[in-house]
């Protein structure tokens, strides 16, 4: 009993420790941006020692990804929608909604999603995690299409893959202007636009 109380200690310790990276990590994210912030910096803000957060972590790439894993799941899951429309119109509905979601998350999580995004170029480690959902939503929207064009409601003549990389980069573009707030467009126009471009030229 009393072995397995320490261990549970541990556990707990341990646990309260990674969370205290986590924390002190976004915090100094934010504030200073990714580039500036520095593992120093996040041990000493988390009251920590090298050894430990070392334990948890390989760096402050580590722990970025870390803090972006939610986000990013969420994407998926977004981009893993059942799609199985009838209709032109139906598809259309469906993929507003799915653009609408896409940049309405970038909107909620732009402070997180701006960090990454500086991460993203100086980062392979970051670079290689934000390719890996970017292939990972390609996937998913290739899918989309192959259905629609089975199903009569698509062209044919359009490889599906090619379409859906177009479709992933046109939505990626304004989702980084979103998370930066370069673009006066507000979301709904953005999502309305995109829809009428990609349905009117894709769905017969």
């Amino acid at each position: 009993m009393q072995r397995e109380e320490v261990t549970d200690g541990r556990s707990l310790r341990s646990i309260a420790t990674r969370k205290r990276l986590l924390e002190a990590s976004k915090e100094l994210f934010y504030e200073n941006g990714f580039e500036k912030t520095t593992i120093t910096q996040i041990i000493k803000k988390a009251k920590t020692g090298y050894g430990t957060a070392y334990v948890h972590f390989s760096g402050k790439d580590d722990i970025l990804i870390m803090l972006i894993e939610d986000v990013m799941q969420q994407f998926l899951d977004m981009a893993n929608m059942p799609f199985t429309p009838i209709t032109k119109q139906e598809a259309k509905g469906l993929i507003h909604q799915q653009v609408h979601m896409f940049l309405n998350m970038a909107h909620e999580n732009h402070q997180i999603m701006r960090v990454f995004s500086e991460a993203i170029g100086l980062s392979s480690a970051v670079n290689s995690k934000w390719n890996e959902i970017r292939e990972a939503n390609i996937h998913y929207i290739t899918r989309d299409i192959s259905y629609s064009q089975s199903h009569g409601l698509a062209r044919t003549d359009l490889q599906a893959n090619l379409v859906a990389r177009f479709w992933f980069f046109a939505n990626e573009n304004y989702q980084w202007e979103v998370v930066n707030q370069t673009n006066t467009a507000s979301i709904d126009e953005i999502a309305n636009t995109l829809t009428a471009m990609y349905a009117d030229g894709l769905y017969l």
